[in-house]
């Protein structure tokens, strides 16, 4: 008998597990929503980011990751959607797959052309995506560059941006946080290419990091 309930116990905690958040749907950009008052990374698809563009090669440039926000928002706002957790993210977001009507949004996504498969998580939609792209719907047919290599350029023009004024040889980035903290960033760690330094702030650059533990800054956890 204590096997049987354990086993129930067990299979219970791993519905709860897969249970996710329902409710309401508010759409804040292209793959991500809040259902129901939380807020949801759609799992498998990369939508463009809402300031992307799209074009060049002879095609005019134009708004895509605007109109790919816009256009989820037509069909989804307010509408009561059902999801299934499959993990969190670093931004503390649900990362779910979630259905209207019984209709799976990313792969309904994927089909129009508002989004693509994110092979890097999930092979799930790559048909879908493949078939979209052979018919040239959406954004396939645009000359759209792929979000995470938008994001990927992005992050690399604010490090150029953020990395003007470094003296010769001394890269590490000594930052003042909000809560007055002294904190270090090589570069290589996930913050730092968003790090500005302010050296009217007290804020200052290092060129080792023995130097900045000795000046009193202590490393970035990541």
């Amino acid at each position: 008998m204590k096997q049987i309930l354990s086993s129930i116990i067990i299979i219970l905690a791993g519905a709860a597990a897969a249970a996710g958040p329902s409710g309401r749907v508010h759409v804040i950009d292209g793959d991500t929503l809040d259902v129901g008052g939380t807020r949801v990374r759609l799992h498998g698809i990369d939508a463009p980011e809402v300031k992307q563009m799209c074009g060049g090669d002879g095609t005019p440039m134009w708004p895509c990751g605007a109109w790919v926000s816009q256009d989820v928002r037509n069909r989804y706002e307010g509408r009561q959607a059902r999801c299934e957790t499959r993990d969190t993210d670093r931004y503390g977001r649900a990362v779910a797959r979630c259905e209207v009507d019984g209709r799976d949004i990313g792969r309904e996504m994927v089909r129009a052309g508002l989004a693509f498969a994110y092979r890097r998580y999930s092979m799930e939609y790559d048909l879908d995506e493949k078939r979209a792209a052979v018919n040239g719907i959406g954004l396939h047919g645009t000359g759209v560059q792929a979000p995470a290599a938008f994001r990927a350029e992005a992050r690399k023009g604010r490090a150029v941006a953020n990395g003007a004024g470094a003296p010769e040889g001394c890269a590490i980035k000594g930052n003042i946080s909000r809560k007055g903290e002294r904190i270090y960033h090589v570069p290589g760690q996930e913050h730092y290419g968003a790090t500005r330094i302010s050296t009217g702030n007290g804020e200052r650059w290092f060129c080792s990091e023995a130097e900045a533990r000795a000046a009193g800054w202590r490393r970035a956890k990541r």
